[in-house]
């Protein structure tokens, strides 16, 4: 060892050397050769020192060596960051010339402004595992010799730090996931922030790094010697991450030298300024901000995939239990997939797979939360190679499929990540990375839209938040419960997706060009018109309920009279309600304020109680036929159509029949009410997605709702459903949802036929509704409630001016809707209007009453109430109402 090192002369040198280095990045903005510069000059600086400090033989002393770790270790050391060494030796301590040279040459180091970590180290706690510190464990991966014994540091390189590895493999690797898991909640586990943290946030720096970890211990668990860092990504992601390493080099040696220290926050000054200068993508050249932050986007995605590949593969099962839980997930397996530690593999080679394949595979990940093996991922890729044009067209079903189910948004987002969801909806990659620049918008436009779809499905948790396990908001418990009301959630799903994609469209108004989007997606995947309808309706109205709760008094009746109006329906205001809740939401943690949340639950039940109690007071006239909507119905039904007699048919009817009829089913009504002359009794049945939906359309006659539920009871069926309508001329139009429990038309096909004659029977008198409930008493024994429902029957004189409102809420039985219906026809009570809901084993039935053109008087109110309360007491063979009968 000589003289002390002068301090002056290195921090001088290494002044110079660093603007050397910085001012050849701003030439070319090459980042990777300033890491590789600044690591050569910091290893220069400390060979120097130790010559001077410990040893003038590189090689010496015998059992001690430098060595550089992390970062600096892999010759990855950015203009700021720290220099992490250990000071190696074979065994016991040194003594007290080699610890104050040590103490020296970090000091030196410091002098220099240079921000250097050391510790001291024996070779055996190398090999050990230091449950306290793993990091440090993690951190030997990258080890480099520097100075001292050379012998010494392949002793560590090549056996003390393999043998830990592979060892104790499992622990170090739960170890990295539980960090790459605590990391990304802090960022809500998506890397789409708009001025993300590029070392910390998903899919930045600490990601790459931690792939590469996962990597060396599997090559040190597999070869027993480390690999280049070219050969440790898989094949098909080896481009994509070094071309993501490429740009993440050269943003942040960027970013240091702007911020002088080692802040790594992508700000929005710097995107600019970043684009401007084309930072990481084509140096010199001048981008939009917003198309470099897509690129930026894009290769943080790829490192995501990236780690959670390797994540995927060598995360170990976690207990014994666990095991037993995974051996039931694969029976989880179909015929196509295979369910191996809730990972899915293919069983069909890619060559032979189709558009509906592909989307089972999505489906079996929404229905049970599963993820993709490497091998799936390997699979889809291939499939999309050699797609054929329109694999995707006319696959609604499919999708619809995915849309329902629970784990709807994981498998979106594996839908987007591999790169199925634009090419299933090419719509949505006009907003693919998309970031917009108004400092209110937390996340790109397609992260904002699946987290439009992760808030649904968390209102599927009920009683508990689905993100810290904590108690619902009373709010958040109603929306729960009207999301388990919805009949199509996977067309409030599909909305959500593609609500905002005319946002990367050229229109100025996002909604315009989102329309168009929806109107050609729909029309590839084959949708029905109903269904369109109400997709285009959700786009076109999504921001309404949001703007009348900032711009209007939610409390003056005016405008809930006005923003019912423009809602028409009660489910299309629980769609809109959910679709607010979850839009308002994503926009970013702090935008769904708790008085936002009450006003849109206050504004959704004003709006709800409104449309319910007014449904009768607003009817079609004559003008209404020269509407947009009879337009369509008119170009439906052809030239033989007169608009003087569709006006004639649409007279009367409540307004609440345009606004719930789609055009085409308006044109379908009015073919079935031109053919009464020659047959009374108009029916048809279709089969929807689970429910059976029967129409019928006649004259008003007495029993008429009480014979057709008489028939669907006797039947078997579970009415879940219902509206009637009636128009000027006395034509009636009762609509019937319906499950079948026996799947007696499901698997009889040939018995639709016979069950609309036994309708058509019940109307035209050739069976009477007492008998079609002969033998329903003794099945109610099957129908008793699990849980403690009141029954209530409530009626209402003020919220119509032309009937009076029965409410019947109770637990449901068979032929209950029939025997309500009869008594009512029985103290000639006409039903206007008829709303029946059934949610679970609850009945919720709303009708709308007159007694010989007028409302109900009081004698007729406590004469229909007596007479249901009759028919709901415990009558022999019968399960009594749970809970009292009140008024």
């Amino acid at each position: 060892m000589t003289s002390l090192p002068n301090s002056t002369f290195i921090v001088e040198h290494y002044a110079a050397a660093s603007a050397r280095i910085r001012a050849r990045f701003e030439e070319t903005g090459d980042g990777l050769a300033a890491l590789e510069a600044r690591s050569a000059l910091v290893d220069s600086i400390i060979i120097h020192l130790y010559r001077i400090l410990i040893s003038e033989n590189l090689d010496g002393p015998k059992d001690f060596c430098v060595v550089a770790l992390g970062g600096y270790g892999r010759r990855e050391l950015f203009p700021h960051s720290d220099i992490d060494l250990i000071f190696l030796s074979a065994g016991g301590r040194k003594g007290p010339s080699v610890r104050e040279s040590v103490a020296t040459l970090a000091r030196t180091l410091w002098d220099t402004r240079m921000r250097a970590s050391h510790s001291t180290r024996a070779l055996a706690e190398c090999s050990e595992l230091h449950r306290d510190n793993l990091e440090f464990n993690i951190s030997l991966l990258d080890c480099r010799y520097l100075a001292g014994n050379r012998w010494l540091f392949d002793r560590l390189r090549g056996d003390a730090v393999p043998r830990c590895a592979a060892r104790d493999r499992d622990d170090l690797v739960r170890n990295l996931a539980g960090l790459v898991d605590q990391r990304h909640a802090k960022y809500g586990h998506t890397l789409f922030h708009l001025e993300p943290n590029i070392k910390e946030a998903p899919g930045g720096l600490r990601d790459l790094h931690g792939a590469r970890w996962l990597a060396l211990i599997s090559e040190f668990d597999t070869q027993g010697h480390p690999a280049l860092p070219s050969e440790l990504w898989p094949p098909a992601l080896r481009a994509s991450t070094d071309e993501a390493w490429r740009f993440f080099a050269a943003l942040r040696c960027f970013l240091h030298y702007r911020y002088e220290r080692d802040e790594n926050q992508l700000s929005y000054e710097y995107q600019e300024e970043a684009a401007r200068l084309g930072i990481g993508h084509e140096y010199g050249k001048e981008m939009p901000a917003a198309d470099w932050m897509r690129t930026y986007f894009r290769h943080a995605r790829a490192v995501t995939q990236l780690t959670a590949s390797f994540l995927d593969e060598l995360v170990p099962a976690r207990s014994t239990l666990y095991g037993m839980f995974q051996q039931w997930r694969t029976r989880l397996s179909s015929p196509d997939f295979a369910v191996v530690r809730e990972r899915l593999f293919p069983r069909q080679p890619s060559s032979t797979a189709d558009g509906a394949l592909l989307l089972k595979l999505f489906e079996m990940v929404a229905r049970h939360g599963l993820s993709l093996s490497r091998e799936a991922e390997r699979w889809v890729g291939d499939i999309l190679r050699r797609r054929e044009h329109g694999m995707f067209a006319g696959q609604w079903p499919a999708l619809s499929s995915v849309l329902k189910l629970p784990h709807v948004a994981e498998a979106l987002r594996a839908m987007h990540r591999l790169g199925v969801l634009t090419a299933l909806l090419p719509e949505f990659g006009a907003i693919d990375c998309l970031v917009l620049r108004d400092f209110f918008h937390r996340y790109t436009v397609d992260e904002h839209s699946l987290i439009t779809i992760q808030n649904l499905a968390e209102l599927r948790k009920p009683a508990r938040d689905g993100s810290s396990g904590a108690p619902m908001e009373q709010w958040k418990e109603r929306l729960a419960e009207i999301f388990s009301e919805l009949e199509r959630p996977d067309l409030l799903v599909f909305t959500l997706l593609l609500h905002d994609v005319g946002k990367g469209m050229p229109p100025p108004d996002h909604i315009v060009g989102s329309l168009e989007a929806a109107d050609t997606a729909c029309e590839r995947l084959k949708m029905a018109a109903e269904e369109r309808q109400l997709v285009r309706y959700l786009i076109a109205e999504h921001l309404e309920m949001s703007a009348t709760i900032q711009r209007r008094d939610i409390f003056d009746p005016e405008t809930i009279r006005a923003f019912a109006e423009r809602v028409g329906a009660v489910e299309r205001l629980k769609l809109l309600t959910l679709f607010t809740y979850a839009d308002v939401k994503a926009v970013s943690p702090e935008a769904l304020t708790p008085w936002k949340a009450e006003m849109l639950w206050r504004l959704y039940a004003a709006t709800a109680n409104y449309l319910v109690r007014s449904l009768d007071e607003e009817r079609v006239h004559i003008a209404k036929a020269d509407s947009p909507k009879a337009d369509r119905v008119l170009r439906l039904l052809g030239a033989s159509a007169r608009r003087e007699e569709l006006g004639a048919f649409l007279e009367g009817f409540p307004i609440r029949y345009l606004e719930t009829h789609a055009p085409d089913e308006i044109a379908v009504h009015y073919a079935m009410a031109q053919q009464l002359s020659e047959q009374p009794v108009q029916v048809s049945l279709r089969h929807r997605e689970k429910l059976f939906e029967l129409t019928v359309l006649t004259h008003d006659r007495p029993y008429l709702f009480a014979s057709i539920t008489g028939t669907l009871a006797a039947w078997g069926m579970n009415i879940l459903k219902a509206d009637a309508f009636a128009n000027e001329g006395g034509t009636v139009l009762d609509t019937f949802r319906f499950t079948d429990l026996h799947r007696t038309l499901e698997l009889n096909p040939e018995e639709g036929d016979r069950f609309k004659t036994a309708v058509v029977d019940a109307l035209t008198g050739r069976d009477q509704p007492d008998s079609q409930l002969n033998g329903l008493v003794l099945d109610q024994a099957a129908a008793r409630p699990k849980t403690n429902i009141e029954t209530l029957i409530l009626f209402d004189d003020e919220s119509s001016s032309h009937s009076t409102l029965m409410e019947l809420i109770t637990f449901d039985r068979p032929g209950l809707l029939c025997r309500v219906a009869s008594v009512l026809a029985r103290l000639e009570c006409n039903i206007e209007v008829a709303l029946i809901d059934t949610e679970g084993q609850k009945v919720i039935d709303v009708f709308y009453l007159t007694h010989r053109g007028a409302k109900l008087d009081a004698g007729c109110r406590e004469r229909v109430h007596k007479s249901v309360v009759e028919i709901l007491e415990p009558q022999a063979g019968t399960v009594p109402a749970s809970g009292s009968v009140q008024t």
